[in-house]
């Protein structure tokens, strides 16, 4: 089940909202739990057995990890938490990387190791940080214990964000878990998100997608440098409106049930370096990796040569956990390696060029990096970028791509305006001031969103989040 689909808009998530509101406090997070468990077992039920042993074992360990502790055993505390960390990871590893893992051992030694491959479990990326983020906290004493199973199953299946985040680290949620304010004014901003949300995925990412389906199915010797620019510009604007819409979504659904998550995307198109632009980018990413492994490795209070090892060893493991394929990894170490070079090499002369020509470097880097992302494998990888940069593509411009520079000019501009934040800040400005005729004028906005947005979607065939894939 996904967010922007007519079943969930008009189905599951008024049902959903009428119980949650409908039962006493007591009850709330029975209600969110219960239909977090139906939602992710729509599409896969056999998984939900994952999802519930991973929910009771990881409550256990935490009911284990505070009762040595409070009896002075701090190392069978560690135990515990040693044993947490290692079937959380074990279980993602398997899931996620073993056929990796076999095909390259296949592809190295003399013999062939059948293997078959598995369907991901959708969003075990997700919580398995979620997860983690709880056990290594109340390890370090960071949080208490959670003995309330039903307040601790509901973190870790939330629907909202089950799926593809953001990833919500436990200490910012302990509190609302048990004590959270509902209200109108809450619920209305919740819808606001998550009309936004639905409508950069509907009306942005899933039209520009088709022009980037389109061009990538182009074969290599038969693609233009222009057309080669314009599906690459089109990935650009797609993955984040269908990543950045979901987050919002996710934000406005929590919103309706008194939650509050923090901002996934701060308009990361607007940077001007690579360093600003993954501060912007998916937030609780960077935020988690900060947080449980760049600081526990000294982070940059350690020598230079250290702080480059810190560096490179989460970017590498960004890079691995969006992907159990090779171009992943070197898009990992690509921002590693573009990082390390800002920090140590470039500084000053970012410092002293303008910002247009900051902003124009930035994007360049970043939409390379995106081919890095969308290409099946690094060969295909390297002969994108060559036919870019003019190697191996059939001329600077053709037929093609003046069809798609024209058909999709008009739709590249909008999604130009809206990358923006001077947009939403003036629609705000202007939505949300004193005139009570300018509410009329964001709820006009806002009807109409949602009507274009289910238009689309009665016609829909195919309308998945890039980032399930993850």
């Amino acid at each position: 089940m996904i967010f922007s689909s007519v079943f969930f808009i008009f189905m599951f998530l008024p049902m959903t909202l009428l119980a949650y509101f409908l039962v006493p406090q007591a009850f709330k997070n029975v209600v969110i739990l219960i239909a977090s468990l139906i939602f992710y077992a729509w599409g896969e039920p056999v998984y939900i057995l994952l999802m519930i042993f991973s929910i009771v074992y990881n409550y256990v360990c935490g009911l284990e990890m505070d009762y040595y502790k409070k009896r002075g055993n701090q190392k069978a505390a560690k135990l515990a938490f040693i044993m947490s960390v290692v079937v959380n990871l074990g279980i993602l590893g398997f899931f996620k990387y073993y056929g990796f893992l076999l095909e390259n051992i296949n592809a190295v030694l003399p013999i062939e190791i059948p293997y078959r491959e598995l369907a991901l479990p959708i969003g075990i990326s997700f919580y398995t940080f979620q997860t983690l983020s709880y056990v290594i906290d109340v390890y370090l004493d960071k949080v208490a214990v959670q003995k309330n199973i039903i307040y601790f199953g509901t973190y870790i299946s939330m629907f909202p964000q089950l799926i593809a985040g953001p990833i919500v680290r436990y200490a910012d949620i302990e509190t609302q878990l048990e004590h959270r304010m509902e209200s109108p004014a809450k619920f209305g901003d919740g819808v606001a998100w998550f009309l936004r949300g639905l409508g950069k995925k509907v009306l942005l990412a899933n039209n520009i997608g088709m022009a980037y389906d389109a061009i990538a199915a182009l074969p290599a010797g038969e693609m233009s440098v222009v057309s080669a620019w314009i599906g690459c510009a089109a990935y650009t604007f797609q993955i984040y409106f269908d990543f950045s819409g979901y987050s919002d979504m996710a934000i406005g659904l929590g919103k309706m049930f008194g939650f509050d998550f923090m901002q996934n995307f701060d308009y990361p198109y607007v940077s001007t370096s690579i360093t600003e632009f993954w501060r912007r980018w998916h937030i609780s990413l960077g935020s988690w990796f900060r947080e449980y492994v760049y600081i526990p490795l000294g982070g940059n209070r350690v020598s230079t040569p250290k702080v480059v090892r810190n560096i490179f060893v989460v970017w590498f493991l960004t890079g691995f956990w969006h992907g159990a394929a090779w171009n992943f990894i070197f898009w990992g170490l690509y921002y590693g390696i573009l990082l390390f070079l800002e920090k140590y090499v470039l500084k000053q002369v970012l410092e002293r060029v303008p910002n247009a020509v900051k902003h124009i470097y930035t994007m360049i880097f970043v939409m390379i990096g995106w081919v890095l992302f969308f290409s099946p494998g690094m060969g295909s990888a390297l002969t994108y970028i060559g036919t870019m940069f003019g190697i191996g593509a059939k001329g600077f411009i053709d037929g093609t791509s003046v069809y798609y520079l024209t058909n999709y000019l008009l739709l590249f501009i909008i999604l130009i305006i809206c990358s923006v934040p001077y947009t939403y800040k003036k629609f705000a400005q202007y939505s949300f001031g004193k005139r009570q005729d300018n509410y009329k004028f964001a709820a006009v906005c806002y009807i109409l969103i949602f009507v274009l947005c289910t238009a689309y979607l009665v016609n829909a065939t195919y309308n998945p989040f890039l980032y399930f894939r993850f």
